[in-house]
């Protein structure tokens, strides 16, 4: 957890508030979606890294067992059978400390969420 209880200002301070195995994690999930979304904004939201794009798309945060990453994607029956292991809830992704990170995954899931959530912008544009 977060050696302080002050509100990030900023992901690099979010990131910089764990220990180092944690960061190095976070620093790769960072990573991971920008590569997957360059267009994004990094952001803080709630308290959490967040990534705008026509909106929110996706936030991830550090708990004591797990790293959180949502919201979870609909994707293809391939996709969802990968993130099967990971889910706990309807839109929440979970990957325990305990076990290596699914960056691949990462990045896949936010492609998904981008066409999803692009998709969903461009609706709301054209019924408003």
């Amino acid at each position: 957890m977060a050696e302080s209880t002050a509100k990030p200002k900023d992901i690099d301070e979010y990131i910089a508030g764990f220990l180092p195995e944690v960061q190095e994690r976070l620093q790769k999930i960072r990573e991971t979606i920008r590569s997957a979304a360059p267009e994004s904004e990094e952001t803080i939201k709630y308290g959490m890294p967040t990534y705008v794009l026509e909106g929110n798309l996706i936030y991830f945060a550090v708990y004591k067992k797990h790293i959180g990453v949502y919201p979870v994607p609909e994707g293809d029956a391939a996709f969802q059978a990968d993130l099967e292991p990971y889910r706990s809830m309807k839109s929440t992704a979970r990957f325990p400390h305990d076990r290596p990170v699914p960056y691949e995954l990462i990045g896949r899931f936010v492609e998904f969420r981008i066409d999803e959530h692009l998709a969903r912008a461009a609706a709301k544009g054209k019924s408003g």
